[in-house]
């Protein structure tokens, strides 16, 4: 598969694209953010 044609997601903290990772491939419909970083800013702002 070409890396033009994965699939791509907005990340909802920074709001960027990212891209179909092979790591993600068993859990894509569960992925939200784009890295280990947005995931933390998100878990702060929620509390």
């Amino acid at each position: 598969m070409k890396k033009q044609f994965l699939p791509q997601k907005i990340c909802p903290v920074c709001n960027r694209p990212f891209s179909w990772r092979k790591k993600w491939e068993k859990n894509w419909d569960q992925v939200k953010y784009c890295s280990k970083r947005c995931s933390g800013e998100a878990k702060k702002s929620h509390r």
